[in-house]
């Protein structure tokens, strides 16, 4: 979840100015589509999409000191958990669903993801891939929990419940019939890789996975 940046800050923002990984998450939604943004922070990401691509956002964000900063911005934000308030929605209420950085700190993410995909045509997921190699070495030679800039908090302050490496979440969607319509990696700041996320380099390399998805088939 996106830190409080502040009014000025916020409404300071232009078309290429959010966070890189959100500008990419940005790019795969349509203008003047139906958005849900799960997790939205302070509403980095739907404070763009609705002044920059004119859709029609709606988020749920846990913190209030979040949800205060989107309401205050003009965004219609709830306060809501994706665990428990995403089965209140209706099928296919929603052109796209986002969730940026907080599969981990879902309770249980298979059911998460499964909803993302009912409520929405399509879903947008990005994630910390704990099978990078920095993470790896962490663990093999220091013995210990791992840091990063994507996982910023020690081990008895961390959200993050469900850490899982790119290829888990594949495997999930495998099992679980979700379409992935498009994948990207992406280095620790955002940036994209030019790997194939199937590929063993991606889940050694790559710090975030970030993935379009549609339900399964009927």
């Amino acid at each position: 979840m996106s830190p409080d940046r502040g009014d000025a800050a916020l409404f300071a923002l232009a078309p290429g100015e959010i966070r890189a990984d959100l500008r990419l998450v940005a790019s795969m939604i349509d203008a003047g589509s139906r958005v849900l943004d799960v997790g939205c922070g302070d509403g980095e990401l739907l404070f763009d999409l609705v002044h920059n691509k004119g859709v029609d956002g709606r988020g749920m964000e846990l913190s209030q000191s979040g949800v205060n900063a989107c309401v205050r911005h003009g965004l219609s934000v709830i306060q809501g958990d994706a665990d428990h308030d995403l089965e209140a929605y209706p099928s296919g209420a929603f052109d796209y669903v986002v969730l940026s950085q907080t599969l981990p700190a879902t309770r249980n993410p298979r059911r998460v993801v499964a909803n993302l995909v009912r409520i929405g045509r399509r879903a947008i997921v990005s994630f910390p891939n704990f099978g990078h190699w920095r993470v790896r070495l962490d663990l093999l030679f220091r013995g210990r929990m791992p840091m990063s800039h994507l996982l910023s908090t020690p081990w008895y302050e961390t959200p993050n419940i469900h850490l899982c490496t790119i290829r888990d979440f594949l495997v999930l969607c495998a099992e679980d019939g979700i379409a992935i319509e498009r994948s990207i990696t992406l280095d620790g700041q955002g940036r994209p890789f030019t790997l194939d996320p199937a590929g063993a380099m991606a889940n050694l390399l790559a710090a975030q996975g970030l993935f379009l998805l549609a339900r399964p088939a009927a």
